[in-house]
């Protein structure tokens, strides 16, 4: 096994999806495989109904694959309790989703603050790390702000916070820019980059904007059922 084999923050071995559909099956994908290292990140790409939402769902073991296995820093996820499995979402993955899904009560640190809450951390040490992670992404004047007095753009920064508040190793983030327009797009997506980069994450992100997709590490296109390695968007052949 290599090291970087070893060493893979997310793996998916030889995955499959297949849902019910009538008296037959419908196969979204088949023998997918995936290594996601540490400091990572690719673009996942493909057409509308390709899958990308459930196979990041499985990645984030919010599904269960119809065969193959997910592993994750390691450990494969057949092997988990349903505790645990839920105790790895918690504390390993982030989600990032289209809608930034933000409780509207609560102002913007205090969304932040709410997961760390749950997963046990004081109080204190909740705010000093949710008002970190909003000066990262920019927001460090609009902490006390409610969503409602938010844009848009600022709204899916306080989600991308959110989902790092307890210190993930994988981020997964669903179409994070879908909903923007596309300079607050650009913008957005410039600041999950440079979090990601800062935090050295392994991210894996879904979107159909091929000029951001241009700016990740490596894209993977799911077509047909098959995910296939497209490189570096946007570089030229040697």
């Amino acid at each position: 096994m290599s090291d970087s084999f070893a060493a893979a923050a997310l793996r998916l071995d030889s995955v499959a999806r297949t849902y019910k559909e009538g008296e037959g099956q419908l196969e979204v994908f088949r023998n997918v495989n995936l290594v996601l290292n540490p400091g990572e990140l690719v673009a996942l790409v493909g057409p509308s109904g390709a899958g990308k939402s459930s196979l990041l769902h499985m990645a984030g073991l919010l599904e269960e694959p119809s065969a193959g296995e997910i592993v994750i820093g390691g450990t494969p996820a057949s092997s988990l309790s349903d505790s645990e499995r839920t105790r790895i979402r918690r504390d390993t993955i982030g989600f990032v989703y289209q809608a930034h899904h933000l409780l509207p009560e609560f102002t913007a640190l205090e969304n932040v603050v709410i997961p760390q809450l749950i997963a046990g951390r004081r109080r204190k040490d909740a705010k000093v790390e949710a008002a970190r992670l909003l000066t990262v992404m920019g927001l460090e004047n609009r902490m006390t702000h409610r969503p409602s007095q938010l844009s848009g753009g600022e709204q899916q920064r306080v989600a991308i916070a959110r989902a790092l508040a307890n210190g993930p190793r994988i981020l997964l983030a669903d179409e994070p820019t879908g909903n923007l327009d596309p300079r607050t797009a650009t913008g957005v997506f410039d600041a999950l980059m440079a979090i990601v980069r800062m935090e050295g994450l392994a991210a894996l992100v879904a979107t159909h904007n091929l000029q951001l997709a241009a700016k990740m590490d490596r894209a993977l296109i799911l077509h047909e059922g098959r995910l296939l390695d497209g490189g570096k968007l946007g570089a030229k052949p040697a």
